[in-house]
């Protein structure tokens, strides 16, 4: 924490994409009162209205704002990221640090079941999974959690095993220092910033894989106003109504461009190996 203070203070680039970030939720967390019309409430009259002073993003092929269902596509989209990338974090690192401590037939186990899910394309056996448990933004996250955790459980596991050959650690272990204590008060924290730095870095990507998904029918189901799933609902406009695409697609583009830039600074600011 005093390292984030810190670097709020002393690295431009981490301050302003912080904002930018804290701009984003604010959007997101404010959509019911930044929005002029009900983002799913159809008025066919309105259908395919261009972009005017009235629905200044134009309206798609049930009349319902564009604009509107953006601000409330943050919400679905900012959460399920976040939510996905949280998931994937504790359930990887968890592994890992499992694995690299312990060692034996756990760290065979947990490492062979890893090899097993790198083996498959990981888009591909995201699709296939959630196809099987259906479409909705909660499976699409449990599918993209199951093909990646694997990259989070290899980087825990390789820290661990070079954090336990250190003195610090193997002067707790002479001294009756029990695993639990030893994980908590030594492992863990020597390998948080550098997991969270990881973590960070991957909220672009990885709302880039969950739009993709709705994108293709196994994400958020209409009439969810999901950005992947509006660009999908406005493909086959692109030629008569290319703001139904222009606009969810400015959206994704400014905020995945937003984290990775944030997850960048966050890696100078956290990283152990930066030099002053």
């Amino acid at each position: 924490m005093e390292n984030l203070i810190n670097g709020l203070k002393t690295n431009r680039s981490f301050a302003v994409s912080s904002l930018l970030v804290l701009a984003l939720l604010a959007l997101a967390a404010a959509a019911p009162v930044l929005s002029p019309y009900d983002p799913v409430e159809a008025t066919m009259q309105n259908a395919y209205m261009e972009p005017s002073a009235e629905h200044i993003f134009g309206t798609d092929k049930l009349g319902r704002d564009v604009f509107s269902r953006i601000l409330y596509g943050a919400r679905y989209s900012l959460s399920g990221v976040l939510l996905l990338v949280a998931v994937i974090f504790l359930v990887g690192t968890s592994l890992g640090i499992i694995s690299g401590y312990y060692g034996g037939k756990v760290d065979t186990v947990i490492m062979r079941i890893s090899d097993m899910m790198i083996s498959f394309p990981g888009m591909i056996l995201a699709i296939a999974i959630a196809g099987i448990l259906g479409g909705s933004l909660v499976n699409a996250v449990i599918a993209l959690t199951i093909v990646s955790w694997t990259k989070y459980a290899r980087l825990a596991r390789s820290m661990v095993l070079k954090i336990k050959k250190r003195d610090f650690v193997e002067a707790a272990v002479v001294n009756g220092g029990k695993p639990t204590h030893i994980l908590w008060k030594h492992i863990v924290p020597n390998i948080l910033p550098l997991m969270v730095i990881t973590a960070a870095a991957d909220i672009g990507a990885m709302m880039m894989e969950l739009a993709g998904l709705s994108f293709l029918g196994f994400g958020s189901q209409p009439p969810a106003p999901e950005w992947g799933l509006m660009l999908n609902e406005g493909r086959q406009q692109l030629q008569t109504a290319p703001w139904l695409m222009v606009f969810p697609g400015l959206a994704i583009f400014l905020t995945v461009v937003v984290f990775n830039l944030w997850g960048d600074s966050l890696r100078d600011v956290l990283d152990p190996r930066q030099e002053d």
